[in-house]
């Protein structure tokens, strides 16, 4: 069986959409790559596509009519992110300035200082640094 390369990208549903990509530039250093497309109907974010380092997600608002619901309306997250930063204590106090809530503190494990947390959003995050010697992959 011959296969191409593939790649797997998230596509994150929010409630309020606009705010979740203020606080993804303001916390993880994404980046925003285009204008988001607006549903000319209601104004609702239908499509955005942030950078985060290598890689790319996707952040729409809810359209409950489509079944694109988002953590909060479902009543939690079934997936959890993780994402390696420099600094995790910096990362760490942004999130939690800007809304998110701890759900486990900072501790050290399987190569990394991290902890996890959930966005305003609903979203499940691990929040972690690399400790010495330790390289991804």
């Amino acid at each position: 069986m011959t296969t191409s390369t593939q790649t797997m990208t998230a596509y994150l549903c929010a409630k309020g959409a606009a705010d979740a990509i203020e606080f993804y530039e303001a916390v993880f250093g994404a980046t925003l790559h285009g204008d988001p497309w607006r549903d000319p109907a209601d104004g609702r974010i239908g499509h955005s596509e942030l950078h985060l380092g290598g890689t790319r997600f996707f952040l729409s608002d809810e359209y409950p009519e489509l079944g694109v619901l988002s953590p909060t309306t479902r009543g939690g997250s079934a997936v959890s992110f993780v994402v390696v930063v420099d600094d995790v204590d910096q990362v760490w106090a942004r999130a939690l300035e800007r809304g998110a809530t701890a759900d486990r503190d900072i501790t050290i494990g399987n190569g990394m200082r991290s902890g996890w947390l959930h966005d305003p959003w609903g979203h499940r995050w691990n929040i972690g640094q690399l400790l010495d010697g330790d390289a991804e992959g």
